[in-house]
């Protein structure tokens, strides 16, 4: 068994939760050459009245895909990969991550005054075997004025993140309840991460 894995995943938030663990990992990310066949938008593509269950699975599938056929093409050293995607989830509409500031305030918008679900699906590969998990949080943001939302977006920190917040940031001042994991809703979740290295012959 290697003592390290392959986090294919360019977020820091992942990364540091992975650290929490004492699991040495290596990134593994598409590059500007040789992964041309790697299309981000189109695994992120919903289907027609896709449950967010089942796309956020659909997709972190697609990913695992795409990263052990990189990690095989680039020649690298055999190890577990890792890899993640999180949703949220207003009833059946999914929140991805917004494309401009009015998307980010129409979003957030949708979630004020409401309890939304937070979707975080990960997947692992070592050698043949595949194992998947499923993190499911429940969210209730306080309801926030025009202003306050127009406050957050101009933050900077909705963009580049599903449902246009994030949990560890400013948006926690906003956050009335939180039912579930934690850093599920963070990209990560620890707990279900662990039982799946777990079952891979890791000592955690």
């Amino acid at each position: 068994m290697p003592d390290f894995i392959y986090l294919a995943s360019q977020s820091p938030r992942r990364s540091q939760l992975l650290q929490q663990l004492n699991v040495s990992h290596v990134l593994l990310l598409p590059n500007a050459e040789g992964d041309e066949s790697e299309d981000a938008e189109a695994m992120e593509a919903v289907w027609a009245d896709e449950a967010p269950r089942d796309y956020v699975q659909r997709v972190t599938a697609l990913k695992l895909d795409a990263a052990v056929a990189r990690m095989q093409r680039r020649g690298l050293a055999p190890a577990p990969v890792l890899t993640s995607d999180t949703t949220v989830a207003l009833g059946p509409k999914i929140l991805g991550k917004p494309a401009d500031a009015a998307e980010a305030a129409a979003m957030l918008s949708q979630l004020a005054g409401q309890t939304h679900e937070v979707m975080t699906a990960v997947a692992m590969q070592s050698g043949e075997q595949r194992l998947h998990a499923l993190s499911v949080s429940r969210v209730r943001f306080m309801a926030m004025s025009k202003a306050q939302i127009a406050a957050y977006v101009a933050s900077g920190e909705p963009f580049g993140k599903a449902g246009a917040y994030g949990v560890q940031g400013l948006a926690a001042a906003c956050i009335e309840h939180i039912e579930g994991s934690y850093s599920g809703i963070m990209g990560l979740p620890v707990f279900e991460t662990a039982q799946l290295l777990r079952k891979l012959g890791w000592a955690l």
